[in-house]
């Protein structure tokens, strides 16, 4: 779905969001139409490079500086990390770093953050922005994985089709976003009624993360909580 259809279902008060060089920024009026949320993402399938990292942290920043605690949704769209030499001999890293800093700094200042995947979310441009969240979303159809199987297959050395016999099992090699709903990394799939489900989320996100144990009790990482609840009380994480 393109971004314009997505904010007009998501903003029925209207917004002023802009693209930019598959970078969007902007507001939108919330369903009651009496509260206003910021709007930063991107668009078109975006590499997420040094120029588009630093554009989303400064529009960040910016709502932080000028609009104390106003709610900001984060629109997903990306390939991942753009995959340039000049990105990396820059230091591609720090900057998608500033960028997640960036929007724990706001969650830390009382911004409650939804991300929303209306189209892609691939790799690190999907870990700095969406998975930073408070809570993330997805549209039915949404595309969502970290690697591609033909791409695992030819790093991990593991024949593509046992690697596809996995990912029936097991959501950690499947793509789709069925499968981060399972493993808690989404808190749900959107359908119908964006607006009412973006008011709804706003006004539900969590005090903590909840990942790894909405993971555990949806059957997606049975291990992740056990490990952290292991740590917090000083036990031998490996005992059976």
């Amino acid at each position: 779905m393109d971004w314009q259809s997505v904010a007009s279902a998501l903003f029925p008060a209207g917004h002023t969001i802009v693209e930019r060089d598959h970078f969007l920024s902007g507001e939108g009026r919330l369903a009651d139409a009496l509260t206003t949320c910021a709007v930063v993402g991107t668009t078109g399938h975006a590499p997420i490079g040094v120029e588009i990292a630093l554009a989303q942290a400064r529009a960040i920043l910016a709502v932080v500086r000028t609009h104390p605690g106003r709610p900001i949704l984060l629109l997903i769209d990306t390939q991942g990390q753009r995959l340039r030499h000049r990105d990396e001999m820059l230091g591609i890293n720090s900057y998608m770093a500033h960028l997640g800093k960036c929007v724990d700094l706001a969650r830390r200042h009382g911004h409650a953050i939804v991300g929303l995947v209306y189209d892609q979310a691939l790799s690190g441009g999907f870990i700095t922005s969406g998975l930073m969240a408070d809570g993330c979303y997805a549209l039915a159809g949404a595309t969502i994985r970290v690697m591609g199987l033909p791409a695992m297959a030819r790093i991990t050395k593991v024949p593509e089709a046992r690697l596809a016999e996995l990912a029936v099992d097991n959501p950690v090699f499947a793509p789709g976003p069925e499968n981060y709903v399972r493993m808690g990394g989404l808190q749900q799939i959107w359908t119908g009624d964006l607006a009412q489900h973006l008011v709804d989320a706003l006004a539900a996100t969590p005090a903590g993360d909840l990942r790894a144990v909405l993971g555990q009790a949806r059957g997606g990482r049975l291990l992740a909580q056990r490990v952290i609840d292991a740590i917090v009380a000083g036990d031998d994480v490996l005992a059976p």
